[in-house]
């Protein structure tokens, strides 16, 4: 399972672009308080929890447990 730290996203999409399987994506509709759109899991049941997002995050916002 994925978790984000929503509030301390910048929204650079890195872990989007990092992720094999393709279910993340940059939010369409919401915006953290900073202004920037955190990032979404489009499919959590796809996630095979490889952490390639989480390597690539350079503020640790992705956690998987």
């Amino acid at each position: 399972m994925l978790i984000f730290k929503e509030e301390l996203c910048k929204g650079c999409g890195l872990c989007v672009s990092a992720c094999p399987k393709k279910i993340l994506q940059l939010s369409k509709t919401r915006l953290n308080s900073k202004g920037h759109a955190p990032v979404e899991v489009t499919d959590p049941d796809a996630c095979i929890s490889c952490a390639f997002c989480a390597t690539m995050c350079p503020d640790c916002v992705i956690t998987i447990e």
